[in-house]
């Protein structure tokens, strides 16, 4: 399911046991995901995790540390993904037209 405003998307997979691992870390090492929330097989959300740009290696080893204890406890998680979208840039001409309109 994928859900958009004017700056961010959203996005939910359903992952089971250690893909989970798999998908935070891409996720983390990905740059224009905004955050992470992790729910269990009942909708749960079991940990919620804000994502910024240039994120280290030293302060994502925790949180992949904490989703893979959490990732034993359910046959099935769904990661929802909040990505920022890249800012819209007018071509010159279009700039300079809407320059002039206002």
């Amino acid at each position: 399911m994928t859900v958009a405003n004017d700056r961010t998307t959203t996005t939910t997979d359903r992952v089971r046991g250690q893909a989970l691992v798999a998908k935070v870390k891409e996720l983390i090492n990905e740059g224009n995901v905004r955050r992470v929330v992790v729910k269990d097989d009942h909708g749960r959300t079991v940990m919620e995790v804000p994502v910024t740009a240039g994120v280290v290696a030293a302060i994502a080893a925790p949180v992949v540390t904490a989703v893979a204890a959490i990732a034993v406890l359910a046959k099935e998680w769904s990661i929802e993904v909040e990505r920022s979208k890249p800012p819209i840039v007018a071509s010159g001409a279009q700039a300079r037209t809407s320059a002039e309109g206002s």
